[in-house]
């Protein structure tokens, strides 16, 4: 059963998980500190999501 997970697993999340990066924003706060912030976002998408 465990063998069969795990060919399941590979052929449907990680392939599809592929199409996604991890994008990590810094923000800075009224204190003058910096927070980061990580979004999973589709590569497309990457630079629409940097502009904003």
């Amino acid at each position: 059963m465990a063998k069969a997970a795990k060919t399941a697993i590979k052929k449907g999340v990680i392939a599809e998980s592929k199409n996604y990066s991890k994008v990590i924003r810094a923000q800075k706060t009224k204190t003058g500190a910096y927070s980061f912030k990580a979004n999973m976002v589709l590569k497309d998408n990457v630079k629409d999501f940097l502009k904003k």
